[in-house]
């Protein structure tokens, strides 16, 4: 129940993203090394504070993991953040979470997890539930949306490769994992921001100051050790189930900050979307007979 909830959690924050970074003016991979390197920093101060020690030995033996989930995350934000800039929050969410869905059709394969039918009615109810929300505010009418889904699905392979990676880190600090891999990901995103941008970052308008430090600390930061955390113990199936909190979240947000208005098909949506994940991850016990 904990990790469930870690990670219910962590996918609240998580959906709150999109609508943070359109008040950033920097471009996606800028964005995303900024992030990532003060996300790292704020957890690097907590971890100090509790006395903890990195486990060099455990390091030194998911090297090749912490690394490629490095790259993974770094792919993952650079296109997503790509998507919000191409189009909408909503078209991009419909792109990005295809992710769920990767995981559990690769879950049988790369954790030899079973599928049961179960999870495969649920995880595509809630896939319907979805479209039911964003289809009222889907568009793809010119080259830029296209280019905004197609980046939102690719980010969706990289978001699904670094779940299911995880999931081969054994007994190591949940804490120590997520500064790590942010760690690892600025040093990734550093000399590409460099390449690409220049320091225009440094320029940053005082305006996004705030944005950034709350996407770093909140959405990055804790955001990643509660999800980090909370997958250590769940199924890849319940994961890809729990991700749909993000989406919800996400729509829920933007309808009540920036008053869109709900249809009727966006509430069937949503209650397909939370009764599909509730169902999901609900056991039904057998009654014994005496």
């Amino acid at each position: 129940m904990k990790s469930s909830i870690q990670f219910i959690l962590s996918m609240v924050i998580f959906g709150t993203i999109g609508l943070v970074v359109r008040y950033i003016d920097l471009s996606s991979s800028e964005t995303a090394f900024l992030s990532s390197s003060i996300g790292c920093f704020f957890l690097t101060l907590v971890y100090i504070s509790q006395r903890k020690k990195f486990s060099w030995r455990k390091i030194k033996h998911y090297t090749i993991i912490l690394f490629v989930s490095g790259i993974a995350l770094s792919g993952n934000w650079i296109f997503l953040y790509q998507s919000y800039d191409y189009t909408t929050i909503t078209n991009a969410t419909l792109g990005y979470y295809f992710a769920p869905v990767f995981v559990m059709l690769l879950s049988p394969v790369v954790l030899k997890e079973k599928l049961p039918i179960k999870k495969v009615i649920c995880i595509f109810g809630a896939v319907i539930g979805m479209i039911f929300i964003v289809g009222n505010g889907f568009s793809a009418s010119g080259t830029d949306d296209l280019f905004g889904i197609t980046f939102g699905i690719v980010a969706a392979v990289f978001y699904a490769t670094l779940m299911l990676l995880n999931k081969f880190i054994k007994e190591m600090d949940r804490l120590a994992v997520t500064i790590i891999q942010l760690g690892v990901t600025g040093l990734i995103l550093l000399p590409y921001v460099l390449i690409t941008e220049g320091l225009n970052m440094l320029s940053v308008s005082s305006s996004s100051i705030l944005f950034i430090i709350f996407l770093g600390i909140v959405n990055t930061g804790i955001g990643f050790w509660l999800f980090f955390s909370g997958m250590e113990l769940l199924r890849g199936q319940s994961i890809a189930m729990l991700s749909y909190v993000d989406p919800f979240v996400a729509i829920l947000i933007s309808g009540l900050l920036l008053k869109e208005q709900f249809t009727l098909l966006q509430v069937i949506g949503g209650l397909l979307l939370l009764g599909f994940t509730f169902v999901s991850e609900t056991r039904i016990r057998r009654a014994t007979k005496l």
